[in-house]
């Protein structure tokens, strides 16, 4: 009797602290709450996108977060940037989530990689994801061996990342190979994505009822068991971002082009040179982590450059005429590779010409005013008419405009006093005149 009752006590000591166990497992952030991080990332994934979520992996572990949620919405971006993403996200310190809304979003290109890479992710319904092909900077594709090689390695790592979250690893292969793209609906059944949320809330509810593996252990946590903690990015994402748009580093870069033209054409304004001495600087900054083509840069400089000259060298409009297809053929190809939004026709057609008329005018205004008389100085007393006041052998005085002035004849005709005169050259302060007929 004494075993049996020892026994009894012994399983139920055991069963008692397996429940606890069960009971801890599932329920552990049902008094504190699931702290969850939430962010938006928008637009070209770009280094500004790559600092944003090593950042929100800084605060999460420091705030002890414990969950990442990021709202995606991306049309693709540099295949650098990706890759570190990626990189961050297959080995980060707190789980992070993937959520592409809100409806009429996309995750596009190195936005697949980034679902793809997701511990959780779901779309909101009328989301698309997908078309993560290479193509080249004018959006056609690439030459059949680049094409293989670019294609081939972003293939390799779409299907490695897809395989370690154990989704569709053919049909992410194909969104490389084939550019395909589906919808919401279409990727939960294909196990593109775990499911539909058509908000963060609906995105955590869901992902408390399915369980979250924390730590080793599958969570579950109720609709109340989590709070949602909004992440600032800050003024800094906020520039940087704004910063790499390869339009507004364009833009950025024609204004340095125009300040710096003014600035030598009418030395001294100082205004043009500053602005446009900034705007040079970071555009070029910005064009410096963007994938720029160096030929395109040097055009688009050698354009200003032949610009200036046109205002101290008499071309008839040559140097002009090379600095407008300079800029126009520098403008075409100054981006290269499809990773980025390119520059559309449209812009650079508007650009160039607006660029050349502003510039075409200063020119004008410049060459007239150099070739214009000086009112100025001495110059200025040429032309003008006067009268004679004093008369000693060849010597005269006469009045000009009020001033009396040393003058000698012009000819060998002679000057009587009161005879009325026109100045027809001066040197130092003596005029040269003659008789007004």
């Amino acid at each position: 009797m004494l075993f049996f009752k020892h026994l009894r006590q012994r399983y139920s000591c055991m069963i008692i602290t397996l429940v606890i166990i069960i009971f801890m497992s599932g329920s552990a952030y049902a008094g504190d709450g699931l702290k969850v991080l939430y962010g938006q990332l928008e637009g070209a994934i770009s280094p500004a996108q790559v600092s944003l979520i090593e950042n929100m992996a800084k605060l999460a572990v420091d705030d002890e977060h414990d969950l990442i949620l990021l709202r995606l919405d991306t049309p693709g971006g540099l295949t650098t940037s990706m890759r570190d993403i990626v990189k961050i996200m297959m080995n980060p310190p707190v789980p992070i989530c993937i959520w592409v809304g809100p409806e009429g979003s996309h995750a596009a290109s190195a936005g697949a990689f980034m679902v793809a890479a997701a511990n959780v992710s779901a779309m909101a319904p009328g989301t698309t994801v997908g078309a993560a092909s290479p193509v080249s900077s004018s959006g056609d594709d690439l030459p059949d061996t680049m094409s293989k090689k670019v294609t081939n390695d972003l293939a390799s790592l779409i299907k490695g990342v897809a395989r370690k979250r154990a989704r569709n690893i053919n049909w992410y292969a194909d969104s490389v190979t084939k550019g395909v793209s589906i919808d919401a609906q279409e990727a939960v059944t294909l196990n593109v994505i775990d499911f539909i949320a058509v908000s963060p809330d609906d995105f955590l509810e869901q992902l408390g009822a399915k369980g979250l593996l924390l730590n080793g252990e599958e969570v579950k946590f109720s609709k109340d068991g989590y709070s949602l903690v909004n992440y600032e990015a800050g003024l800094s994402y906020s520039v940087l971002s704004w910063l790499l748009n390869p339009q507004v580093a364009y833009f950025l870069l024609i204004a340095g082009i125009v300040g710096l033209f003014f600035e030598l054409v009418s030395p001294g304004a100082i205004f043009p040179g500053v602005v446009g001495g900034f705007c040079l600087v970071t555009a070029l900054y910005a064009m410096s982590i963007l994938p720029t083509n160096a030929t395109g840069l040097l055009l688009m400089l050698l354009g200003g450059v032949f610009f200036i000259l046109e205002v101290f060298i008499i071309s008839y409009g040559l140097l002009s005429v090379a600095a407008i297809i300079s800029l126009f053929v520098g403008s075409l190809v100054l981006f290269r590779g499809g990773e980025i939004q390119q520059l559309p026709l449209g812009t650079i057609i508007g650009t160039v010409l607006s660029f050349a008329v502003f510039v075409g005018s200063v020119v004008y205004l410049v060459a007239k005013a150099h070739s214009r008389k000086s009112d100025l100085g001495m110059q200025g007393m040429i032309g003008l008419e006067g009268e004679v006041i004093h008369v000693q052998d060849t010597k005269l005085k006469v009045r000009v405009r009020g001033e009396i002035w040393n003058a000698v004849y012009a000819d060998e005709s002679r000057l009587e006093l009161g005879s009325k005169i026109k100045v027809i050259n001066a040197e130092g302060l003596t005029l040269t005149v003659t008789r007004l007929s």
